[in-house]
């Protein structure tokens, strides 16, 4: 069976013109039946809670065999050298930006009941990963959806490369998510 524990809840904090003062990502670890996974590794200010999270729950930085990178931007991707045995997956649009990264080129199956969907529109390699746990369907949305703002009226992220495929990728991750984890804020029931 799948567990899901939050290493980082990100945060997001703008100025009263809309000017980015702060930004961290959400950092999630996944545990499978053969995997352990953490999604995005969050920004190098977060290194030290990182840490000590994974060691409330008893999981060694060596023993994460995976880490997704929902993009590629350093908010999201600043610890990846924490993990030293794990393969690092990011969509191929954005795989010359990681060292030592596995380039996804289409929708795939991490582990039982994980998957990884590209979800464009913040980056043109946006990737969510959609977890199945117990008689919940997860999203660990990344930057396709920042906020829990951004679902509730249903708006794309600020920063976007197109609109019309931020727009798409929310949608297809409201249809399917019973929670989301969004890249910059606590998670929260879709229903």
């Amino acid at each position: 069976m799948n567990r899901l524990s939050l290493l980082v809840v990100g945060n997001l904090t703008r100025d009263k013109t809309g000017e980015i003062l702060d930004a961290y990502s959400t950092s999630t670890l996944i545990r499978t039946k053969n995997e352990i996974i953490v999604v995005d590794t969050s920004s190098y200010s977060k290194r030290h809670t990182i840490m000590s999270s994974l060691k409330q729950i008893g999981v060694s930085p060596n023993d994460v065999s995976i880490v997704i990178l929902t993009h590629s931007h350093t908010d999201h991707t600043s610890n990846n050298d924490i993990f030293p045995n794990a393969r690092i997956l990011i969509h191929a649009e954005e795989a010359s930006m990681i060292s030592h990264a596995e380039a996804i080129k289409e929708d795939i199956v991490v582990a039982e009941g994980v998957k990884l969907k590209h979800t464009p529109g913040h980056t043109l390699g946006s990737m969510s990963v959609f977890v199945d746990i117990e008689d919940k369907k997860y999203v660990i949305a990344g930057d396709a959806i920042p906020l829990k703002d951004n679902f509730t009226r249903c708006m794309p992220p600020t920063l976007h490369v197109c609109r019309s495929l931020a727009e798409r990728s929310l949608k297809m991750i409201s249809q399917y998510a019973d929670v989301v984890v969004p890249g910059h804020d606590t998670c929260f029931k879709t229903k």
